[in-house]
C-alpha cells in the first residue's frame, strides 16, 4: 500500500514508519523536520504545515491511506488550540484529496473509566500527567467528538492506553473499544513498536471504521 504518515518524526511516527517499512508498504513521511529520518528504501520524506489543509491535500493525494500522528508539541503554548486546528486541517485536508481512509492515533485521556467520566476529567489524571499535557489531552478528546461527526471519510481513532513507552515488539494485542484497559495491577500499557503493530494491522485490515478503540499489551 501507499500510505502516507503525518507526524512521522515523533514518538508513534518513528515506530510506526519502522513497522509499515518491515511489512513492504510504500510510505511517505510528512513531518515540520523529515530530515530526521535516514534514508531507507521505499520511504519518502517531505516537509507538510499540517495546518494548512489544501497543503495536506497536495501531499496525500494518490495515497491509499493516512496516519496522523500529529502533535505541536507538548510544550505549545498553545497547544489546545494549534492541536484542534491541525487536527482540523488534516481531516479536511484528507478529505479534499479524495483518500477516504483516515487512522488518527490520539490519547488516552478521552477513554471512559466510568460511565460518562473520561480519564481525562479524573483527579488522578491531573495528579499523573505534567500540567503542559493537559491541554493536549482534552484537545484530542474534543478531536476525537469532532471526528465522529465526519461522514465523508472512512475514519478510525486509536486512542493508546494509558501507559506508552519504549519496549520490544511482541507483535501481540489486545483489543478494547470506549473503555480504559486495565491490568490487576492498575492501567494498562503497552510498547510503542506494538502499538506500531496495531496502527498496521488496522490499516491493512479495517476493523474499526468509523469508530474508536484502543489496544494493549496481550
Amino acid at each position: 500500500m501507499k500510505i502516507a504518515l503525518i507526524g512521522a518524526t515523533g514518538f508513534v511516527g518513528t515506530a510506526l514508519v519502522a513497522e509499515l517499512l518491515q511489512r513492504g508498504h510504500q510510505v511517505t513521511a510528512l513531518a515540520r523536520h523529515p530530515a530526521k529520518l535516514e534514508v531507507r528504501p521505499n520511504l519518502a520524506a517531505q516537509v507538510l504545515d499540517a495546518y494548512d489543509p489544501d497543503a495536506v491535500a497536495a501531499a496525500v493525494k494518490g495515497h491509499d491511506a493516512v496516519v496522523s500522528a500529529f502533535n505541536p508539541g507538548w510544550d505549545d503554548p498553545a497547544l489546545y488550540d494549534r492541536f484542534m486546528k491541525g487536527s482540523q486541517a488534516i481531516a479536511d485536508g484528507v478529505e479534499r484529496s479524495g483518500v477516504r481512509r483516515l487512522l488518527v492515533v490520539g490519547g488516552a485521556g478521552s477513554l471512559f473509566v466510568a460511565p460518562g467520566v473520561q480519564l481525562v476529567d479524573t483527579p488522578e489524571f491531573a495528579s499523573h500527567v505534567p500540567p503542559n499535557v493537559v491541554p493536549g489531552a482534552k484537545a484530542a478528546r474534543d478531536a476525537l467528538a469532532a471526528m465522529r461527526g465526519n461522514t465523508a471519510l472512512d475514519w478510525t481513532f486509536l486512542s493508546p492506553p494509558a501507559l506508552l513507552a519504549p519496549g520490544e515488539r511482541t507483535g501481540h494485542y489486545r483489543v478494547g473499544g470506549e473503555e480504559l484497559l486495565m491490568t490487576d495491577a492498575g492501567p494498562a500499557g503497552i510498547s510503542v513498536a506494538d502499538l506500531a503493530v496495531a496502527i498496521a494491522d488496522e490499516i491493512e485490515t479495517p476493523r474499526h471504521v468509523g469508530a474508536r478503540f484502543t489496544v494493549a499489551s496481550a
